[in-house]
């Protein structure tokens, strides 16, 4: 009888503890590396698990395709608790304190010897000029290149394909070396990781200006949460300090272009120059 008693009260004990036990929801794209996809492959699936890990919590995925309204449809319609990565300047939300820094750079070559570094550079009047289409817009560099009257020189590669499948960010990579455009400018996360698994050295050099008309080319990258739910934002600047460290490691993995316009917490790098791959 003791023993049935006692198998009883583990039991219910088990299933309280399972019950009881704090699970942590985060929307992110299924099919976006280098920052996720659904075989948790991405930098942004591994500091989610860090920061679950640090919670002692369930980590759980809704897997929402990063398009048009995507916080709206997802973290604001209370399917998620978190989402890892968008620009710290966001006010929809309420962000976390950056854990890391990108630019837009400058993908060429290194056989091209042509170290393009600025977008004012006069020789991008004779170069054919890779560059993101995001939907029907140019990413933001390409405001400055068209202000100058370089319109002409751009070839729009787009991140969405048929039906709004997502197209390779990689296409733009592999367009430079096979030198089907002389030089591309692409957001540095995309530029670092697909550049290492190429077969051809490529240089990657951040742009220059840093903004144009009030358009930056540099963003700072937080974690959001619902405005809401600070309480758990707070949690989560606690998890980037103590984990600051793994962070930096992680980035460097997927070869993340750092730079630090002003001193921050979790990025350690030393300002950007040039990368080489």
């Amino acid at each position: 009888m003791f023993f049935r008693y006692l198998s009883a009260v583990l039991l219910m004990s088990l299933s309280l503890t399972a019950a009881s036990r704090r699970v942590l929801r985060v929307c992110a794209d299924p099919n976006n590396l280098p920052f996720s996809n659904e075989a948790g492959e991405g930098l942004e699936n591994r500091v989610a698990e860090l920061v679950a890990a640090h919670l002692e919590a369930e980590l759980q995925y809704v897997w929402w395709a990063e398009r048009k309204s995507f916080l709206r449809n997802s973290l604001q319609a209370g399917l998620c608790d978190l989402v890892m990565g968008v620009p710290s300047t966001l006010d929809s939300v309420s962000v976390t304190r950056p854990y890391y820094q990108s630019t837009y750079v400058f993908v060429e070559r290194t056989d091209q010897h042509l170290k393009i570094a600025s977008l004012n550079d006069p020789r991008l009047k004779q170069l054919k000029i890779g560059i993101h289409l995001v939907g029907d817009n140019y990413a933001p560099p390409a405001h400055l290149l068209a202000r100058r009257g370089l319109a002409s020189q751009l070839a729009g590669y787009s991140l969405y394909g048929p039906l709004g499948e997502p197209n390779p960010p990689s296409q733009l990579i592999d367009a430079v070396v096979n030198r089907d455009v002389d030089v591309a400018i692409i957001w540095g996360p995309f530029a670092g990781y697909f550049a290492q698994f190429q077969t051809a050295k490529l240089q990657i050099t951040p742009v220059s200006p840093s903004a144009f008309l009030a358009v930056p080319f540099t963003y700072s990258i937080s974690a959001a949460v619902r405005k809401d739910h600070t309480s758990l934002r707070d949690e989560v600047n606690r998890v980037f300090t103590a984990e600051c460290g793994k962070i930096a490691a992680i980035l460097s993995l997927y070869a993340i272009p750092r730079i630090q316009e002003v001193p921050a917490k979790c990025d350690s790098s030393p300002p950007a120059a040039a990368f080489s791959h």
